[in-house]
């Protein structure tokens, strides 16, 4: 199961704790992987799953997956720009 905490049993059986308020933490930020607890962490809107998000990334706006989207449409869009540009170069000189 990734994303969520677990113990590796040589810590002695100690809990991870939030990075916020110390309490026992519930799993790790979608943002920054920093151990949060329920009471320290807002959720995820849209997405194929619930993710939670620290309150400091949410103030950042860590809760919007807009920036995820954004940047898997450039990681996708570039590429496919530049071999397009490649293209037209070779059609251009083979004119």
């Amino acid at each position: 199961m990734t994303g969520a905490l677990q113990g590796s049993g040589d810590d002695g059986g100690a809990a991870a704790r939030c990075g916020i308020c110390g309490a026992l933490a519930a799993g790790p930020c979608a943002g920054c992987r920093q151990p949060v607890c329920a009471d320290c962490c807002v959720l995820t809107e849209g997405g194929a799953g619930t993710w939670a998000v620290c309150l400091a990334c949410e103030r950042r706006g860590g809760a919007s997956l807009r920036r995820a989207w954004l940047g898997l449409l450039a990681w996708i869009g570039v590429p496919v720009l530049l071999l397009a540009g490649v293209a037209a170069a070779i059609w251009a000189a083979l004119r």
